[in-house]
């Protein structure tokens, strides 16, 4: 099992490139950032996480553009979206960035994507609360046909688009690995029907590593697929090499550890001390 971090990556914290070099040296797997595209002042959805919304929610950086910077100090080091809240996006341009990033990466992009939870945020975009999912489907199979297709179209209910030329194309093949957050049943319905692999978070409620495999692989066979081409990245995963033990003997892919919002000779010491984890 393969143990990197997520970071929301602000305007006022550790230069991302540096976290990147930083990560690769000691032996990370892996560096996934966060992202809201703006946060309205209204502030009328409660925060998931209960209290005031933290203050990295408003001053993160473009994902993508963060991401360029960490592959630019790096060679090894994956670089994800932890997640990419795929509904406010418009497809055609998210295809191009992500087949860009990941060329010009040397293959290295892991596309983390997620729903979205701040009403007002994707209101803004154009994109209702009750439809987010419709529309993240949509998304997704347009951009998959613009990465694969010589020359791609699209005509959903929330994209239409006629034949066209979109390059480059990815490095990977067929395309980065898609990986839906979220714990419900339904996200691991959509996991099995159009992604590549399972994003869930610890820290809302217990996680049962086996337990989750388990209902991962249940749901793929019950859709005919081959559970072995899923994979489970957990986000939030506490930096305990007991419970890390448990993952890797569930058969877990990735586990990710949280960078938090501290100084840049913090979040240094920080890392130094978890090194060992990701040996």
């Amino acid at each position: 099992m393969r143990v990197g971090v997520f970071y929301f990556p602000t305007d006022y914290g550790i230069d991302i490139g540096e976290l990147a070099r930083e990560l690769e040296a000691r032996g990370f797997d892996s560096l996934f950032v966060c992202e809201h595209t703006h946060i309205p002042v209204s502030r009328k959805s409660p925060f998931p996480g209960g209290g005031e919304l933290p203050r990295r929610y408003v001053h993160t950086h473009d994902p993508f553009v963060a991401l360029s910077f960490a592959a630019g100090t790096t060679k090894k080091l994956l670089l994800g979206t932890g997640v990419c809240l795929v509904p406010q996006h418009d497809p055609i341009v998210t295809a191009k960035t992500i087949a860009s990033l990941d060329r010009l990466s040397g293959g290295r992009f892991v596309f983390g994507i997620g729903g979205g939870w701040n009403v007002e945020e994707m209101e803004n975009h154009d994109v209702r609360y009750d439809t987010r999912f419709r529309v993240l489907r949509e998304h997704v199979l347009a951009m998959k046909a613009l990465w694969t297709e010589e020359m791609a179209s699209f005509h959903g209910e929330f994209v239409n688009f006629d034949p066209v030329w979109s390059y480059p194309k990815p490095l990977q093949q067929p395309h980065p690995p898609i990986l839906l957050g979220g714990e419900s049943d339904h996200t691991l319905k959509r996991v099995v029907a159009y992604c590549d692999g399972w994003f869930p978070r610890v820290g809302r409620g217990t996680f049962d590593p086996v337990g989750a495999v388990g209902r991962l692989r249940r749901m793929a066979e019950a859709a005919s697929r081959d559970p072995a081409s899923l994979s489970v990245t957990v986000f939030g995963a506490p930096p305990a090499p007991a419970v890390l033990a448990s993952y890797r003997e569930a058969g877990i892919r990735r586990a990710l550890l949280m960078v938090p919002d501290l100084t840049r000779d913090e979040i240094l010491r920080m890392l130094d001390q978890h090194a060992p984890l990701a040996a």
